[in-house]
């Protein structure tokens, strides 16, 4: 006798935590959702269980309000009736950086064990398009499996076996990363909701369960049929137990159990028995008509991705570093308020939150939160770096002049680092407590004469800079054991060139009266700028043509990038989803267009001319596009253009090269005043390649320039994070960017890389007519990107580490004169690894241990080498959740095989 087909519903619901309603608005259906949700399960024996969506965070957004629910909440979680874990937000996976998609597993494993389980499942229900390393770092997390909603096409029971990296023939799959690891990929084929509202009336039970099951079965490779049942926002089905006791009646061939989904996943795991299709990599719905990709969230409201970009950054790449820095030195590390900045920061990484497809008042609360996490992180910034600060030995400097002012430059990137910064120094400062009356005070502190200092290194050697005169401040100290202490200080902004300072370490600067000329006179180094349109160093030589688009030349090379930086504008008539050109628009640009060019800095250290564009655009969509919104017509279907009147859009463009520099760096600022259009800038690459890399989630992703035959879509944009790559025999480009996360490779017959820098769109999109006037993001916008020519290997070249350091803010701190125990130049880890490119150093709050993580670029295996200057560390392989793993090495030196795209982290123990 055959087995019988089971149905496992599956009760759940899909919560968006805001998106066409603000916050609260949705905060409050949540607590109505989960009164009715523990009343039930106190109520009903026969309602088994409810899967709280995967994110813990709908524990503390419950118990916000209902804190007197803890218990029960807390009985049901350990009973195994609520299912939680193990994400702390279900997060857009391309949005968010590397280490902030480890920091939600993390925290969510974290708030999920406080209450005894955790769900292992790698729960994607409706992330917009899935990251290719999801299998590495969920079987790192001990999670073997995989449950989404998006990027793989489901072919069938009845149709051949998939010839497609992106199709499946069973809503049943193998996942596998580019690093070999595979997962049991569980594909929503009828989606997240295909168990909703189950009947209990007998008749239209039955026509609603033989629809339900056959669409199952289609594409189910066993008898174990997944049905959800819930959606987004959707209630608690309060009568499921009598619907299911409806279908058992009607259905005594199928086995009906209200399921969850651990239980559902043994199921299948006990019942597969034929061969699953393979699917490989990144899942972004490559083999569909590209109109429901829903990419172009990558570029809806990307004033929210740059301050997501800065934050995210601000706490991996700078606070966390310098926390562990500290920390090594004998400071506490502040778990606690890194746990609070990573919460609010990742409380706007929802997919509908960051990718800027919700409505404005959304949108607004967001920014707070940025704020809000940006505050702690400068707070744990400005702690740590003091601390670090007065344990470097400064004490040279008084040796070699009188007044000196101390600085330390701290480079928190994995990377060597050679490069531009500015520091502000308080020359003099009279304290309030001293009893000067105001007056006196500022007269002094005017009166100061800032003249005839030089900067020095801790070598004695001159470093070229300039200085500002930031005239009369006022200030405050915070002590840790008396009231605030405010003063009245001199203030200066030094500006130079900070060379070779190690990785995650220091360099100690001083700003003196010198006793004596100094080893190495700062002799006047040689203008960058040949005139005002060609600025040149030892790498790289640009020459700006008069509509200001840039030619650039690789010396090494000796290839030449022409044409690079045109700007295009173009309608748009899609929405915060997804973009659409007026049918037949042709697009403009700035090429031809004469720009004003002029030099605004020539130092020894750095060269920066100005682009000015006075541009026009057309205003904005017209009655045709604003009567489609209005009948909801399918964007793709729609004729809109763009109206006559145009508005003024003038570009100013800052291009930038440093003595040291290997990239040109531009930042670009406008004042939107156009509606419904798309601002673009322009890099050809005139590179022969059929693929591209962009950097992605501990990938360098490699993708195809021309999309699928089945794509209908005119634009093929894509997802970056810190930069996107052409390369070929002999050359490459790589475009470097903050928070500009849409790219496109042209299909042009140049291959250019097209970096969106704006688009301006007036609803949300997807189910109904919701406005978003502040989605046109009128008003003053800045970008910045960096242009990097190579060889041709953009991991072997070191172009890549030149894109991931520009992510990265230097960071300096004033101090005193003093003695300490490391010296200017320290750094506590020294490390080599070929392609490897390092990610984070933090400590675990579990252990106490330092973790330092690294991944491999690229599709070779390589070796890290890691030498410790701090001595009697044990060394261990981590994973993801940083649980210790087997021992390394006992010794301050490292050696360590690293396998093709291997995501390693180790743990460093003190003895």
């Amino acid at each position: 006798m055959s087995k019988k087909r089971t149905a496992h519903i599956i009760s759940h619901t899909h919560w968006d935590r805001e998106w066409y309603l603000p916050y609260e608005k949705h905060h409050m259906l949540l607590i109505q959702l989960m009164d009715t949700l523990l009343h039930t399960l106190e109520r009903d024996p026969e309602f088994k269980s409810f899967y709280l969506d995967g994110q813990t965070i709908i524990l503390e957004d419950y118990l916000q309000v209902r804190p007197e629910k803890k218990e029960q909440l807390e009985k049901f979680i350990r009973e195994g009736r609520i299912h939680i874990g193990p994400w702390y937000i279900l997060q857009d996976a391309f949005l968010t950086s590397s280490e902030a998609n480890l920091r939600n597993l993390q925290i969510g494993h974290q708030d999920a064990a406080r209450y005894g389980t955790i769900a292992k499942v790698g729960y994607f229900p409706d992330t917009f398009g899935n990251m290719g390393q999801a299998p590495q770092i969920l079987r790192q997390a001990g999670i073997d499996n995989a449950m989404f909603g998006r990027g793989v096409k489901p072919t069938g029971f009845n149709n051949t076996v998939s010839d497609s990296d992106y199709e499946s023939s069973f809503s049943e799959l193998l996942w596998e990363g580019p690093d070999g690891s595979r997962v049991l990929g569980i594909l929503f084929a009828n989606w997240y909701c295909n168990g909703m509202e189950v009947p209990t009336d007998e008749k239209e039970a039955k026509e609603y369960w033989e629809r339900k099951l056959a669409d199952a079965e289609k594409y189910a490779s066993t008898g174990e049929l997944l049905f959800m049942n819930g959606c987004d926002h959707q209630p608690i089905q309060r009568d499921l137990s009598e619907a299911i006791r409806t279908a058992r009646k009607l259905f005594p061939d199928t086995e009906f159990v209200h399921s969850n989904v651990t239980d559902y996943l043994q199921a299948v795991n006990r019942s597969l028995d034929r061969e699953l299709s393979v699917v490989k990599g990144e899942l972004r719905s490559q083999r569909t008509d590209g109109w429901s990709t829903l990419v172009n969230t990558a570029s809806a409201r990307i004033y929210l991705k740059q301050m997501n970009q800065r934050g995210q950054a601000l706490l991996e790449k700078v606070a966390e570093p310098l926390a562990s820095f500290a920390h090594l030195l004998g400071k506490e590390y502040p778990h606690h308020l890194f746990t609070y900045a990573w919460k609010t920061l990742m409380q706007n990484h929802p997919h509908d939150s960051i990718c800027g497809c919700s409505v404005d008042e959304v949108h607004r609360e967001m920014v707070t939160r940025f704020d809000k996490s940006r505050h702690v992180a400068e707070t744990i910034v400005d702690d740590s770096k003091r601390v670090i600060a007065e344990a470097v030995d400064t004490s040279v400097f008084a040796r070699m002049g009188a007044e000196a002012r101390p600085l330390v430059v701290f480079n928190t990137t994995g990377w060597e680092r050679t490069g531009v910064v500015t520091v502000e120094l308080d020359a003099e400062r009279l304290y309030f407590r001293d009893g000067f009356p105001l007056d006196e005070m500022s007269r002094r502190m005017q009166a100061l004469d800032v003249s005839g200092r030089t900067l020095v290194d801790a070598e004695g050697r001159a470093v070229p800079f300039t200085m500002q005169d930031l005239g009369l401040q006022f200030g405050y100290d915070l002590p840790d054991d008396k009231f605030r202490q405010p003063y009245m200080c001199r203030r200066v902004s030094l500006t130079f060139e900070a060379q070779n300072v190690p990785a995650l370490g220091v360099a100690a600067y001083a700003w003196l009266k010198l006793a004596q000329p100094a080893s190495s006179p700062a002799a006047a180094a040689a203008s960058l700028l040949n005139g005002d349109r060609v600025m040149e160093n030892a790498l790289l030589r640009v020459e700006i043509a008069e509509d200001g688009s840039l030619v650039v030349t690789d010396k090494q090379t000796g290839c030449t990038f022409r044409d690079l930086g045109v700007y295009e504008n173009t309608g748009d008539i899609g929405n915060e989803y997804m973009y659409k050109q007026p049918n037949g628009e042709m697009a403009l640009t700035t090429k031809g267009l004469k720009a004003d060019i002029r030099v605004v800095e020539d130092t020894p250290y750095r060269a920066t001319v100005e682009i000015v564009h006075e541009w026009s655009v057309p205003a904005s969509g017209d009655t045709v596009f604003e009567q489609e919104k209005r009948e909801l017509v399918y964007f793709p279907h729609r004729k809109g253009q763009r109206v006559q009147d145009m508005v003024p859009l003038t570009i100013r463009t800052q291009v930038s090269l440093s003595r040291s520099g290997r990239g040109v760096e531009l930042q670009a600022s406008f004042n939107n005043q156009a509606k419904d259009h798309r601002l673009r800038a322009l890099f050809p690459t005139d590179v022969e390649t059929a693929v591209h890399r962009a950097d992605s989630i501990f990938e360098i992703a490699t993708r195809d320039n021309e999309p699928a035959a089945e794509w209908e879509n005119p634009s093929n944009a894509q997802h970056q994070q810190a930069f996107v790559d052409v390369s070929g025999a002999g050359a490459g480009l790589t475009i470097a960017n903050l928070g500009l996360q849409e790219y496109e490779v042209l299909r042009d017959g140049r291959n250019t890389i097209a970096v969106t820098l704006l688009r301006s769109v007036s609803e949300l999109g997807d189910w109904g007519l919701f406005p978003t006037p502040e989605a046109q993001c009128l008003g003053e916008h800045t970008v910045r990107l960096e242009i990097i020519p190579h060889s041709g290997d953009g991991s072997a070249s070191g172009a890549f580490a030149e894109a991931y350091r520009f992510q990265v803010p230097w960071t300096v701190c004033q101090t005193g004169v003093h003695g300490g125990p490391i010296a200017s130049g320290y750094a506590p880890y020294r490390w080599e690894g070929g392609a490897l490119a390092f990610s984070s150093m933090k400590v675990s709050e579990a252990s106490g241990d330092l973790m330092l993580r690294w991944f491999n670029m690229e599709g070779a295996g390589t070796e890290l080498g890691l030498h410790s200057a701090r001595g009697g560390e044990t060394v261990y392989k981590s994973n993801v959740l940083e649980e210790a793993g087997p021992l390394v090495s006992e010794g301050p030196s490292v050696s360590l095989p690293v396998g093709p795209y291997e995501i390693v982290t180790l743990g460093m123990k003190r003895k």
